[in-house]
Order: C-alpha cells, then sequence, then structure tokens
C-alpha cells in the first residue's frame, strides 16, 4: 500500500507551490502565443479586425541584431531605451510593454512587465519607468527589469496598444497581466535581439 498524502501545513505548501507554477506556465503559454503573433490576442481582441501593427525600434541595437552586454546581468545600465510608432491613438487608451526570452529548448523567461503606460508616449529612456507606468512580476517573482544572462538566448521587446488601462495594481501576477493584456490588444510591435553581444 502506499503512503497517503499528508494534509497538513506542509502539504498545503507543496500544493499551493504546485499551483503557483501551474499559474507561471499558463501565462507564459499566453505570452508565447501573444509574441508569436497569432491565437489569443487575436482572437480575444476587443475589436473583431486584424490587429494594427506597430513600428518598435532602439537608438542601442536593430531588430535580430545583439542586445548590448550594458543590458544584460553583465551591465550597469538597466533597460535599453525603445522608440514606438503607430499607435492608433483614436482607440488606444494605454500602452504595455513585455521583455521576454526564448532559448534554443523553447522554454519562455518573462524579464518585464510594464503597463499603464500613457498611450500618447512614444519613447522609453534607457533604465527609466514612465510616469504613471506598473510594472508586474515577472517570471522571476520580481517587479522591474530582470537583466538577461543567457548568452544565446533570443531577447523580445514587445509593445502593445491597449483599449482600456489595466485595473492591476504594482506587483501584479505574471498571469494576470498576462492575461489582461492579451484581451485588451488592439496593436502590437516587437524589436527582437538575437543574443547578448
Amino acid at each position: 500500500m502506499g503512503q497517503r498524502r499528508k494534509s497538513g501545513p506542509a502539504g498545503r505548501a507543496g500544493h499551493e507551490g504546485r499551483a503557483a507554477a501551474n499559474a507561471a506556465v499558463a501565462a507564459l503559454a499566453v505570452l508565447a502565443t501573444m509574441s508569436a503573433g497569432c491565437g489569443i490576442v487575436g482572437v480575444g481582441s476587443p475589436t473583431d479586425r486584424p490587429l494594427d501593427t506597430l513600428s518598435v525600434s532602439s537608438p542601442r541595437f536593430r531588430d535580430e541584431a545583439p542586445l548590448p552586454v550594458d543590458y544584460s546581468c553583465s551591465g550597469q545600465e538597466g533597460n535599453p531605451p525603445l522608440r514606438w510608432s503607430g499607435v492608433p491613438q483614436k482607440q488606444a487608451k494605454s500602452i504595455a510593454l513585455v521583455v521576454d526570452a526564448n532559448n534554443p529548448q523553447g522554454a519562455a523567461e518573462v524579464h518585464w512587465v510594464l503597463f499603464n503606460i500613457d498611450p500618447r508616449t512614444t519613447e522609453l529612456a534607457q533604465d527609466s519607468v514612465p510616469r504613471g507606468a506598473l510594472q508586474g512580476l515577472t517570471s522571476m517573482g520580481k517587479v522591474g527589469y530582470s537583466p538577461p544572462c543567457r548568452p544565446d538566448d533570443t531577447y523580445r521587446f514587445s509593445v502593445y496598444a491597449l483599449d482600456a488601462m489595466l485595473d492591476l495594481k504594482e506587483g501584479a501576477p505574471l498571469r494576470d497581466t498576462m492575461e489582461r493584456i492579451a484581451s485588451r490588444t488592439i496593436a502590437r510591435g516587437r524589436l527582437s535581439a538575437a543574443h547578448i553581444e
């Protein structure tokens, strides 16, 4: 006969830990679909039309070029500066930014979630958070930009125009922010760094 699982505090703690891990996996699945440019964002878009495309760039690196080491865990510069254009001004009520990574094994990891950015904003300065914007938890369970470390991963800086402000607080759980961003997106764009230089 097998042993019965304990239902005391230790058993509950293990169950809660597994539930939190499952929630994180689900959130990353939503993000992966969003970043791939298909699935939940398109289906759940508040408008029944194709999503508009944003142009995203940085004065520090080109799309598919390496991420400068200054913006990795080996540097001291925080997040890289970003610029975007093409936000549908009449419909957009806020902007969200998600930084994630895909490694050769296909695992996703979220390095930054920034939301409720003023829709008139067109750029993000180096190592900064726009006034009024909020940050959610990352895959590492931290608030703020978590500099990437793995040199061979692809890092994606995705900008989303949303048709609403998100009713979430600073430090909101990753799954909550990903689901809300997915359901309110009306336009999106992405800048990718092939690896860390």
